[in-house]
């Protein structure tokens, strides 16, 4: 089998995170912070220090900011709707996922807020900033955005925007879900008062476990989404003001935790610079093979993310992905969770072949892909 899905969750996960998951679930899976016996204050520590590998990675305000959510998609509902207030108008762009729009969608349909979708122009630093400066209302209280496309190789000047949203008061949000582990994110000098992501993409931990991670000003805006135990401040009827107890209700994934801790281990051992290098090889790689032949259409051919995407004329997409998986080859096809996204780039009633690589993939997966290309029926 050739894995080529890393953009939904990469694939294999490395010995160490495996291993760490199954060292947790044997040894000290314990609750951590519902009590002060060994296991609970063992699994404790290493979330703790999960909170530590997160902040330091990314260059966080403090430990505690760094807030463990089930995946991208909840941290993103923590940090839109907790921030969020009635007669707000938010920002989100052309590429969102699905994940953010129908947030938005809900907000508006419910009477609390408004939104404005801004175009990306194929990444166009000028142009976004310029597109930005012409939607801002004197109630635009927040923007919302991916850092990096889900289905192409367009990402956002996320310094640039963050300045803009700094300048006038707004409250960004980027969802870092196809970006984290494979490109630096400096929370502080990009002006991310949110940052949201998961533990089972770049980061290559275990599905079950994401997080965000608050600035200091954050705080000020934010109110909590669940409520529930904490393990702490137990008589009181209210959610703990301290972070991170305030968003964390109910237990804490603590196995994925334990694997996310490892995963970030593994990306700082390997090197960031390292991994985007090899990814952008490969997507090199198979961007000269399908650009170059006119069976392909290609959307958004750039060479940034690791994911290519295209459809075979004359096909479906998923005509195209069924015929590879017969062949031991696993692509996605469809929307991607993403139809605005799709639309953005015009790519059709079935949507498109998403190829998304990942550390463990080889030059010869993309020539076995290609000669399955070659070959179809």
């Amino acid at each position: 089998m050739i894995y080529l899905d890393n953009a939904a969750t990469t694939f294999p996960k490395p010995e160490c995170v495996i291993n760490e998951v199954s060292k947790c679930m044997r040894d000290y899976c314990g609750n951590p912070g519902r009590g002060s016996h060994s296991l609970s204050m063992m699994a404790s520590e290493m979330v703790f220090r999960a909170r530590e590998h997160l902040n330091g990675m990314f260059n966080g305000y403090s430990p505690e900011r760094c807030i463990f959510t089930l995946n991208t998609t909840y941290a993103l509902n923590i940090a839109l709707k907790s921030a969020v207030s009635d007669g707000c108008h938010i920002l989100i762009s052309d590429l969102e996922h699905n994940s953010v729009l129908r947030q938005v969608e809900k907000l508006k349909a419910d009477g609390r807020a408004t939104y404005d979708i801004f175009r990306t122009f194929g990444g166009d630093c000028n142009k976004i900033t310029n597109e930005l400066k012409s939607k801002i209302k004197k109630n635009t209280g927040i923007l919302i955005c991916q850092i990096a496309s889900n289905i192409c190789g367009i990402t956002m000047p996320v310094e640039q925007i963050g300045k803009l949203c700094r300048i006038n008061g707004i409250i960004f949000i980027a969802d870092a879900a196809q970006f984290a582990g494979k490109y630096a994110i400096d929370i502080k000098k990009m002006n991310i008062d949110a940052l949201c992501l998961p533990a089972h993409k770049g980061l290559y931990g275990p599905q079950g476990a994401g997080a965000v991670l608050f600035s200091e000003r954050y705080f000020e805006h934010a109110d909590t989404l669940i409520e529930g135990g904490s393990g702490s401040n137990s008589l009181s009827t209210e959610m703990p003001e301290v972070l991170p107890d305030r968003f964390e209700a109910g237990t804490v994934p603590t196995p994925a935790v334990s694997g996310l801790l490892r995963g970030v281990e593994f990306v700082s051992n390997a090197g960031i610079p390292s991994i985007c290098e090899h990814e952008s090889e490969l997507t090199e790689y198979l961007l000269a093979a399908l650009c170059s032949d006119s069976r392909f259409e290609v959307y958004s051919p750039l060479n940034y993310g690791g994911i290519v995407l295209f459809n075979v004329k004359g096909k479906t997409s998923t005509e195209t992905s069924d015929e590879l998986n017969e062949r031991g080859i696993c692509v996605r096809a469809g929307f991607h969770c993403a139809p605005l996204a799709h639309k953005t780039l015009s790519t059709g009633n079935s949507g498109a072949v998403r190829v998304s690589f990942g550390v463990f993939n080889t030059r010869d997966d993309v020539r076995k892909l290609k000669d399955a290309l070659y070959y179809l029926k």
